[in-house]
């Protein structure tokens, strides 16, 4: 048995094959961590959404920031964007409402074996079982009959720092922000959402969350995508990878048990220039 953790997919299902083929995957024996963003941007995100979910236990995924706006937008909560995003086929399948319902079931965070898997980082002041806890608020609530309600009311990005003494909406927006969005922030764990670049490029007081000093979660290996220039990334007490897939570069499986690496080359987007995200 074997552990694979695997970075962006966002609708690449024909490189998501060859990968799986690279390592020789078998679902009887194998298991897969993804670390979110399965959908949008990519080709086929519907055929993507329906495999993994077809794979049961031998696949866990935590929720990326472009599955989280697939759920606000086939449940009214913001407009689509249009130009960029690949997910109308989802939205206009038969086997929509139990796809929908599938992926909003799963965890934003999952914590096993050392390991702590989230879409994009954890905030420096939570070590990785106060966020295992703190991800499991939303869940329920967005697995929950008010799912809705919470995903009008989940986006946006205030309050931009954590504390204790918050609630409500709140209280969701900034775990899901710190879980699903976030790349840089200070040393008091105030997060910025407007630089998506190089490491080079923080804003004036601001580090890659993974570099605060005395950041709590250091004891526990972070395994995290989202950031595609930041690319792949192996240290330690951290595997970062989102290798740009999308944009015509690798999609990346690490093996845990022994970080041995397994890459195979993306065709890139055919349609429109975008920039990464």
């Amino acid at each position: 048995m074997a552990t694979y953790a695997i970075g962006d997919i966002q609708g690449c299902f024909t490189s998501l094959t060859a990968l799986l083929n690279r390592i020789d995957f078998d679902p009887a024996r194998d298991r897969l961590w993804l670390v979110g963003d399965l959908v949008n941007r990519g080709p086929d995100s519907l055929q993507t959404l329906r495999f993994v979910r077809d794979l049961g236990a031998s696949a866990v995924t935590v929720l990326g920031n472009h599955d989280l706006y697939l759920l606000m937008v086939a449940y009214g909560s913001v407009r689509a964007r249009g130009k960029d995003d690949t997910i109308q086929a989802v939205l206009d399948a038969p086997d929509r409402d139990a796809l929908l319902g599938w992926l909003r079931t799963r965890p934003l965070m999952h914590l096993e074996d050392g390991f702590a898997m989230v879409h994009a980082g954890l905030l420096p002041g939570w070590t990785a079982p106060q966020a295992r806890a703190l991800a499991r608020e939303v869940e329920g609530a967005l697995a929950g009959p008010y799912h809705s309600d919470l995903l009008h009311n989940m986006w946006g990005s205030e309050p931009a720092a954590w504390h204790d003494g918050l609630r409500d909406y709140k209280r969701i927006r900034v775990i899901v922000n710190a879980m699903t969005r976030m790349r840089f922030c200070t040393p008091d764990g105030v997060m910025d959402f407007k630089v998506k670049g190089e490491v080079t490029k923080a804003p004036k007081g601001f580090v890659p969350w993974f570099e605060v000093p005395g950041r709590k979660s250091a004891d526990t290996t972070v395994v995290f995508g989202h950031w595609s220039a930041l690319g792949l990334r192996i240290e330690p007490r951290l595997l970062a990878l989102d290798s740009g897939c999308l944009w015509g570069r690798e999609l990346t499986a690490v093996r845990l048990e022994d970080r041995k690496v397994f890459q195979v080359a993306c065709p890139g987007l055919t349609h429109g220039k975008l920039k990464p995200s």
